[in-house]
């Protein structure tokens, strides 16, 4: 681990260990170490340069959301500790509303989400970021639907013109990471998967993925099935339909004792033009940044599968743009 503390013994032990420092250790200052001064953190509701604003939006969080935990599920990565590594982090967060914050008043619910994060370190820092929560699993929990609290955030935020900017090319900041993954055939076998679907090949869903597989999607929803990945990813394409489709960055591993996985983080930008998942079309522009994590198994021997399957978009970013250009 050249560059890295000798305390982590490999790149999941250092994404995970600062996580819970930072977190559930409440060493916060240590962001001043782990990330880089000048980072740039993408997430779809905004796009923020610097270690003191991630500082401050971390002791927000941990404000409103006291008890929050991070469970690391998987790190799936790409490129090597000396010459930098993409991490694919993906985490189930439980939490309680405790008090006030960027979700309003205090309810006092108990929340579970998921959460992906792609991360770019090198020399013990990280210093690129695209990072995904599920805000329509948490806005739900708390009683809200996720266009109304779009909504809400906008009025909150000072109103139309001057709300915080969801997270598009027009704002993007280039990042010191310029990678797109490896060449593992696993990352390249999601990567194609996603693209056929999104080309409307529907019946890959079939050919790849097992008919017992299990699945989590956004707003907490788990699904299985052909059907459940059917009704996703309709639901997702149908409101886009000429959107474009691009896949960024794929990353495939096989580890001993662990199944084969992919990561996958895409992105789909166009017009709201279709009944679909958001509604009725408004012709709205709208840029989605996605991640998609899978595992593989040879359950029927020489017929490897998609078993497993976890897509992130943040639904309230969406809603946002939609409505900052229609109402």
């Amino acid at each position: 681990m050249k560059g890295f503390d000798p305390k982590f013994v490999d790149i999941p032990d250092y994404i995970l260990g600062i996580t819970k420092e930072i977190w559930e250790d409440r060493r916060i200052a240590s962001l001043h170490d782990y990330y880089a001064s000048d980072i740039v953190v993408r997430s779809p509701a905004s796009v923020v340069v610097g270690n003191k604003d991630v500082i401050a939006a971390t002791m927000a969080t941990l404000s409103e959301f006291p008890d929050r935990t991070l469970l690391g599920e998987d790190v799936i990565w790409s490129g090597s500790p000396e010459n930098g590594v993409l991490s694919s982090h993906r985490l189930l967060s439980t939490a309680t509303h405790t008090h006030s914050g960027l979700y309003g008043a205090p309810t006092g619910k108990r929340l579970q989400y998921r959460i992906i994060a792609d991360c770019h370190a090198i020399n013990n820092q990280i210093d690129d970021e695209w990072l995904i929560r599920d805000q329509g699993a948490i806005v739900r929990q708390l009683g809200f639907e996720p266009k109304d609290y779009a909504k809400q955030l906008i009025e909150r935020e000072g109103g139309p013109t001057a709300c915080v900017a969801p997270y598009t090319p027009a704002n993007d900041v280039p990042g010191p990471y310029k990678g797109t993954g490896n060449d593992n055939a696993w990352g390249k076998r999601l990567a194609g998967l996603l693209e056929r679907i999104m080309t409307a090949e529907f019946d890959a869903i079939s050919q790849e993925y097992d008919r017992a597989a299990q699945l989590e999607y956004p707003g907490g929803v788990s699904a299985l099935s052909f059907k459940g990945a059917d009704e996703f990813w309709m639901g997702l394409r149908s409101s886009f339909p000429r959107a474009d489709f691009k896949v960024h960055h794929a990353i495939g591993r096989d580890d001993p004792a662990m199944p084969p996985r992919a990561a996958v983080r895409w992105t789909l930008h166009g017009k709201h033009e279709g009944y679909g998942a958001f509604g009725e079309p408004t012709g709205a522009e709208v840029f989605v940044l996605g991640a998609t994590h899978a595992e593989y198994a040879e359950l029927v021997a020489g017929r490897p599968k998609l078993r497993r399957e976890w897509t992130l978009y943040d639904e309230t970013a969406v809603w946002k743009q939609i409505l900052l250009q229609v109402t």
